[in-house]
């Protein structure tokens, strides 16, 4: 009896044993199954997609200019009395930059009127006398000769007054031309006169720079004269550059400089704000609008097994990857013009597409390390 009690004590602990083993071994297999289903996702490159003109902008550094700059002269001979303004001031129009002494050119104004007055009495006199010889020719008390003798007279006084009245006018043109004006609105450049100075008429004496319109001057290689004159222009300055601006080109050198072997391009801003300062450092940019957008990727991104160029595109937030036929607008050495079958802004793989799988999941990195 005590034999049969160990023995089925012996066949529960074995049967025991037995269960605990074949729940470890089943345990097991379903760790090595998830394994192998669970794969870690594989890293790959990838690079964005921009669309951009097939025919690359050309940039350009220029400076900002008005496009008119005077140089404002006195227009009599003087002595400089005061100088009102000073390099950088805003101007308007009329506003006085410069005077003259005027001592000398008053008395040329004093004089001319005397030289008036004195024309005028002798014009009294003359006109008196010829009514006279008129009155007595009709009386047949003269003759013809004295008559014809008067008005002659009479005609000279008159030219000498005409004459008086203009130099009259004349000197009081040129004390007016004593102060030196703005003929337009602007800012001051350059001050070339000092007080005390003696300057001849027509000398340069303030420099003035107008607002009303500015330009950017650049410099442009012979190989880029057509662009400059067909391609859309922009402009933007250093202390903006995203801020764009229109521009046009109003004047091209007709010959190369000597030196640097380009020509001078002159570009109009019509719609420059006051942000864009003269002298201020610009960057002109020619760019072709009727050229195709195209997408520059590498070369080693294209896949194609027989059934057209094609490339892998990246989902951001999954992993997961798509293959999409695509349109080649050129290959080049390194890289390959796509003008359409991707969108702007998807991230396609750039190198190792032989080795992808549509069915597995991707994970992007910046580089990649063997």
């Amino acid at each position: 009896m005590a034999g049969k009690t160990n023995f089925a004590q012996y066949s529960n602990t074995l049967s025991a044993a037995l269960l605990l083993l074949t729940l470890a071994l089943g345990l097991v297999g379903c760790n090595e199954i998830t394994a192998q289903t669970v794969a870690p996702a594989r890293p790959v490159l990838a690079v964005p997609v921009h669309y951009e003109t097939q025919v690359a902008d050309r940039s350009f550094v220029g400076t900002i200019r008005p496009r008119i700059e005077s140089d404002l002269g006195f227009r009599v001979t003087g002595k400089v009395l005061k100088r009102l303004v000073e390099v950088g001031n805003l101007v308007e129009a009329g506003q006085p930059l410069a005077t003259l002494d005027e001592v000398d050119l008053s008395l040329q104004v004093e004089q001319a009127e005397a030289e008036q007055r004195a024309a005028t009495g002798v014009l009294a006199q003359a006109a008196a006398a010829e009514n006279r010889a008129k009155e007595l020719k009709q009386k047949g008390w003269t003759t013809d000769a004295q008559v014809e003798q008067a008005r002659a007279t009479a005609d000279e006084a008159r030219a000498r007054l005409n004459r008086g009245e203009r130099a009259l006018e004349l000197a009081k043109n040129s004390l007016s031309y004593a102060t030196l004006v703005a003929d337009a609105p602007g800012v001051v450049t350059a001050t070339l006169i000092e007080p005390g100075q003696v300057v001849a008429a027509g000398q340069a004496a303030i420099r003035v720079a107008r607002l009303a319109e500015k330009e950017t001057v650049v410099a442009i290689p012979e190989t880029l004269l057509a662009r400059a004159k067909s391609d859309e222009a922009r402009v933007a300055v250093w202390s903006e550059p995203n801020k764009r601006y229109v521009a046009k080109l109003r004047e091209l050198a007709p010959s190369a400089d000597t030196m640097t072997r380009t020509y001078l391009a002159k570009f109009s801003m019509p719609d420059a704000d006051g942000n864009v300062q003269l002298g201020m450092t610009a960057t002109l940019t020619l760019s072709d609008p009727a050229s195709e957008k195209v997408a520059r990727l590498p070369l080693a991104a294209l896949f194609d097994q027989g059934q057209g160029p094609s490339l892998y595109v990246v989902d951001d937030k999954t992993g997961a990857l798509t293959l999409k036929r695509v349109t080649v607008k050129a290959y080049q050495s390194n890289e390959v013009l796509v003008s359409s079958g991707v969108d702007e802004g998807n991230n396609v793989v750039a190198v190792g597409v032989q080795k992808l799988d549509p069915a597995q999941k991707v994970r992007v990195v910046s580089s990649l390390s063997f």
